[in-house]
């Protein structure tokens, strides 16, 4: 008999997750299933949630959705304020895909516990993880349905990792190789050393200076305050806007070109990527002929793009 997690275990990267899941010792917890104050609390579009109340039944009656949930959860739990966990949550087409939107609802509770013994504001911790309800609409302007995307950058929040602090997000990191190196040219830490990973939100209005400043200023405070044990003194970010070409083509007082100010070069990253394409125009997989750039920054993305060049991830840090 065909059981639901029966491709899942056809397929070699999610067979070796499952088997690890099977393996793994893990903590005890209580599976809670969404409620409407609970979706409320997450920002959940109001068009997602009677579909995830609906689903609520078919995981109820699934044993096998139900074991992969609750280890989902307890595997979430047991990483719960560590920093760069590599435990990861492949993309699975489960409950139209909205599954992993039930494993955060039911790891709810013990992130919040985390936060209250870090002594987080309850606001702070109400925005941060609404990222879930930013990321199911992100979901349904790319393809049109409900579901999670990108799951392994919400697994972040519900493991203490990544806090909203006003416009921007920052997560817990430590200093890659590449990053470390350059860095430490300059400064006394390297490689492995903690730092700040910024990150900048969608549906959260203009990039301007003071919203910025506001964060940093907020995040300054916020983490010698909750994680003292970590010394954070510098910050970095891997982005497209941080890609040096979109100084050449928008204007010098833009939002995003005074963004790209406030960082020293890290590395150069020759890979091409042609994420704009995803953040700006909601769907990676649209062809540049099939864009109608309307703003400065659509005009500027499409243009280079059309004229036969790339866009890449770049990247960049500054002391704080």
């Amino acid at each position: 008999m065909t059981t639901t997690l029966d491709p899942l275990r056809a397929a070699p990267r999610t067979a070796a997750w499952l088997a690890a899941l099977e393996d793994d010792d893990l903590p005890d917890v209580e599976i809670v299933l969404p409620t409407p104050e609970v979706l409320l609390d997450l920002a959940v579009p109001y068009e997602d949630v009677n579909p995830l109340l609906t689903l609520a039944g078919e995981l109820r009656a699934d044993p096998e959705l139900r074991w992969l949930l609750e280890r989902c959860v307890q595997r979430l739990v047991r990483g719960i304020g560590a920093v760069d966990d590599p435990f990861d949550l492949p993309d699975l087409p489960l409950l139209d895909r909205y599954f992993y939107a039930f494993v955060f609802v039911a790891t709810l509770p013990y992130v919040r516990a985390y936060h209250r013994e870090r002594g987080i504001p309850a606001d702070i911790s109400r925005h941060t993880l609404a990222d879930l309800g930013r990321n199911l609409a992100v979901h349904r302007r790319r393809h049109g349905v409900g579901g999670v995307v990108h799951p392994s950058w919400l697994k972040l929040h519900f493991r203490g990792e990544v806090y909203q602090l006003g416009r921007l997000q920052f997560q817990r990191a430590t200093l890659g190789t590449r990053m470390g190196t350059a860095v430490a040219a300059a400064l006394p830490v390297g490689p492995g050393d903690p730092a700040l990973s910024l990150h900048i939100p969608d549906f959260s209005g203009p990039l301007t200076p003071a919203a910025c400043d506001d964060s940093l200023t907020r995040a300054r405070d916020f983490f010698p305050r909750h994680f003292p044990e970590e010394p954070y003194t510098v910050a970095v970010c891997h982005s497209w806007l941080l890609d040096p070409q979109l100084a050449d083509h928008l204007p010098a007082g833009s939002n995003i070109v005074g963004f790209q100010r406030r960082f020293r070069p890290g590395y150069r990253d020759e890979q091409p990527s042609d994420g704009p394409i995803e953040f700006v125009f909601g769907d990676p997989g649209l062809p540049v002929d099939a864009l109608t750039p309307r703003t400065t920054l659509e005009r500027a993305i499409v243009g280079h793009l059309r004229a036969g060049g790339h866009w890449h991830l770049g990247n960049g840090w500054f002391p704080l």
